[in-house]
C-alpha cells in the first residue's frame, strides 16, 4: 500500500492560523510522512491569491528536503509563464542537488487571468513560453553548454542526478497532452480522460503505448472517529477550496473537477470530498489491486491540530493493516 500527500497552503481568514504555523507544520508532516515510507510529497502554485496559496515552491521543497531522506516531491504543477527559464533551471538544480535527486516537476501554462495581469504576461503567450521552458530546462540539466535566445549558456553545477529532474506537462486540453509528447518527459493530465489525447500523440510519434491513465477523480479524503463530526469539522474548508478553485476555472469555463457551491451537503453528496473512519479506508483500499491513498492535509486551509488528528489515525489505524 503506497501513500502520498499534497500542500497547496491555501491559508484563508476564518481559518484563524499563520502562515508560518502552516508552513512549519508542513515541514513536520512531511518528516513524519517520511518515516512512515511515503512514496510522494506535491506542492502546488499559484500567484496573489487572496488566502495565500503557495507562491513558491521550489523553496518549500528545498526546507522539506532537508528534514527528509526518502521520500520523492513533486512540483504539480509550476506555472512555467511566470518564471525566467534560466533562473528556474538554476533553481530546480540546487533543489536536485539538497533533495539527492529526488524532486522532479510538471510544467503547466497557468489559466488564472489575474496572475497574468499581476506579471503583465499576455495568455496568449503560454504554450511558446512553456516549450521555451521545458527546452531549456532539459538543455541546462545536461551540465552542457546550450543556445539560448541567441547566446550559448551554461547552467552549473550540474544536477546531482544524471539528466536532472524529470520534466512533465500537466494541462487540461488536447494540445496540452500532445504538446508534452512532443517535448516532455510525461503528462499529468487535469481530468483522465485529456490523458488519451497525450496516449493517442505518443503513438504517433513512433514510441510504445504509455497504457491507461497514470491518475484518477480528484478526491480529497481525511479520516476521523466519527465521520458526521468531522465533515461538520472539515466541510467549511472543503467548500473554500472547491469555491476558489472553482471560481478561478470559471473565467473561460475551464474543464475540472472543481465547481463552487454553497451547499456543504451537495458538496458531500458528489463523493470529491470524504471523511471516513479508518476501517472505511482499510476497506477500500484492500478492495483495490493497487492500492493507494493521497492525503490533503490542509485542505482549504483545514486547522492544523486537525489535520493531525487524521494522519495520526492512519498512522495508529491504517498503515498496521498493510505491514
Amino acid at each position: 500500500m503506497r501513500f502520498a500527500l499534497r500542500f497547496d497552503f491555501r491559508n484563508p481568514d476564518f481559518a484563524g492560523t499563520s502562515m508560518a504555523d502552516r508552513y512549519a507544520a508542513a515541514l513536520d508532516m512531511a518528516e513524519w510522512a517520511d518515516r512512515l515510507g511515503c512514496s510522494s510529497v506535491a506542492v502546488s502554485e499559484h500567484h496573489g491569491s487572496p488566502d495565500g496559496y503557495l507562491p513558491s515552491p521550489i523553496q518549500l521543497l528545498a526546507a522539506m528536503a532537508a528534514r527528509t531522506t526518502d521520500v520523492r516531491f513533486m512540483i504539480a504543477a509550476l506555472i512555467a509563464p511566470f518564471h525566467d527559464p534560466l533562473r528556474l533551471a538554476e533553481d530546480m538544480i540546487v533543489l536536485d542537488n539538497l533533495s539527492r535527486g529526488r524532486a522532479d516537476l510538471i510544467v503547466a501554462g497557468g489559466y488564472v487571468r489575474e496572475e497574468f495581469a499581476m506579471f503583465g504576461i499576455p495568455m496568449k503567450e503560454r504554450a511558446s513560453r512553456v516549450s521555451e521552458a521545458v527546452a531549456t530546462l532539459k538543455a541546462a540539466f545536461t551540465g552542457e553548454p546550450f543556445e539560448y535566445r541567441g547566446r550559448t549558456v551554461r547552467i552549473t553545477p550540474p544536477p546531482f542526478r544524471p539528466g536532472g529532474p524529470a520534466v512533465l506537462l500537466g494541462g487540461s486540453s488536447e494540445p496540452a497532452a500532445r504538446r508534452a509528447a512532443r517535448i516532455a518527459d510525461g503528462f499529468i493530465p487535469s481530468l483522465p480522460e485529456i490523458w488519451e489525447f497525450y496516449r493517442d500523440e505518443v503513438q504517433k510519434l513512433g514510441r510504445p503505448d504509455p497504457g491507461p491513465s497514470p491518475i484518477s477523480r480528484n478526491r480529497v479524503v481525511a479520516l476521523a472517529e466519527d465521520p458526521e463530526k468531522g465533515w461538520e469539522q472539515m466541510a467549511p474548508f472543503f467548500l473554500h477550496e472547491t469555491n476558489a478553485y472553482g471560481l478561478w476555472r470559471s473565467q473561460d469555463d475551464l474543464a475540472g473537477p472543481y465547481r463552487t457551491t454553497a451547499d456543504a451537503d451537495r458538496l458531500r453528496a458528489t463523493g470529491q470530498y470524504r471523511v471516513v473512519t479508518p476501517g472505511q479506508l482499510v476497506e477500500e483500499l484492500r478492495a483495490s489491486p493497487s492500492p493507494y491513498v493521497q492525503f490533503h492535509p490542509l485542505c482549504g486551509g483545514i486547522p492544523m491540530e486537525l489535520a493531525w488528528s487524521s494522519l495520526r489515525l492512519f498512522e495508529r489505524e491504517v498503515l498496521p493493516a498493510f505491514t
